[in-house]
């Protein structure tokens, strides 16, 4: 229901929808890149977009968002999203927190590098030689495929390409009856 309420508000045109479709790709490539990075109550993740930030899933979610808010061309499509956001991810960020701190033995160092949303412009690293946050980076490796296909991130891809195709066919059915 509310993405139909923010299809009938949105007043796209093809140059916002580009603008929109932008922000979309950087906030996919994000949620992907962390994705397949993040092995989910096995270890801490610390490398990848997780060196930068504590979230950048959430932080993928919150660029698609307001890339979607660009592209329908509407601000409050955009300042609701945003108050959706606090409103239900921070709570389960606060959660998340709570459960991989008394988890990973790393965590309290790795929270201190890293800032839990907006990012650090340069990867934390860490250097300290005992049982933490290092000793997880090694055991988590890099980027895997298989990570992304598991946790089925592809829909994220799927719904970014219907909610512009989407606003696409809003543009062309209003310049249809338009005449």
């Amino acid at each position: 229901m509310f993405t139909g309420v923010c299809l009938w508000l949105a007043q796209p045109t093809w140059t916002s929808i580009t603008i929109g479709a932008v922000m979309m790709v950087f906030g996919l490539l994000l949620r992907a890149r962390a994705a397949g990075h993040v092995q989910k109550d096995k270890v801490l993740t610390v490398t990848g977009p997780y060196a930068y930030t504590r979230n950048p899933l959430y932080l993928g979610s919150i660029i698609l968002a307001l890339g979607f808010a660009a592209a329908a061309q509407d601000i409050w499509i955009g300042v609701v999203m945003v108050a959706l956001f606090l409103a239900i991810y921070l709570p389960l960020i606060f959660a998340e927190e709570k459960y991989l701190g008394g988890t990973f033995a790393g965590f309290d160092e790795y929270k201190r590098a890293v800032p839990r949303l907006i990012p650090r412009l340069t990867a934390a690293r860490f250097d300290r030689h005992d049982a933490t946050a290092e000793d997880a980076a090694k055991r988590s490796g890099g980027f895997l495929f298989e990570r992304y296909r598991k946790v089925r991130e592809y829909n994220s891809i799927i719904g970014a390409v219907v909610l512009l195709a989407a606003l696409a066919a809003k543009i062309l059915w209003h310049a249809r009856n338009a005449h």
